[in-house]
């Protein structure tokens, strides 16, 4: 069964203008985001940055291009929740070709739902790999073009 990122992205927690500088603030930003949203709650936010961090540190989830896929598990997640952050003047992230991430989408699940964050990374992977789709996303400057963009992908009316 496929996955579809309009099924997981949180549309009220899109930053279309992210304004960390680092790699931990950005994923504090977009954490946050959800948090503003109520997915994610105040007692759990920190722990969700530090458990996507740990994750950074088996290796970057910046995968190149200007991408980086920010994922973790988290046992205050019931269902797989994801964020969007788009960073135009890049952040230095460790990427894998070196190079800065204007695209983030954050991924968090429930660790009993493993299958889940598959499909979706494979989701978030297959769209990202589209050159038009990322530079078409790059200049959105709100978060209603940056969700258009995406229904538009997923075939969503």
């Amino acid at each position: 069964m496929s996955i579809r990122i309009t099924d997981f992205v949180v549309k009220e927690a899109i930053i279309p203008g992210v304004k960390a500088t680092t790699k931990e603030a950005v994923v504090r930003e977009l954490v946050s985001s959800l948090k503003t949203t109520g997915k994610v709650t105040e007692a759990d936010e920190e722990n969700i940055v530090k458990a996507i961090m740990r994750r950074e540190q088996l290796g970057s989830t910046g995968i190149g291009r200007g991408v980086a896929i920010p994922h973790a598990k988290h046992e205050s997640v019931g269902k797989l929740i994801g964020s969007i952050g788009i960073a135009p003047a890049g952040i230095p992230f460790e990427s894998l070709d070196n190079d800065p991430v204007n695209i983030f989408v954050m991924l968090l699940y429930a660790p009993e739902r493993p299958g889940e964050h598959l499909r979706a990374l494979e989701a978030v992977s297959r769209l990202l790999r589209d050159e038009k789709f990322c530079q078409s996303l790059l200049k959105c400057t709100t978060r209603e073009e940056i969700w258009h963009l995406l229904c538009e992908a997923d075939g969503v009316k």
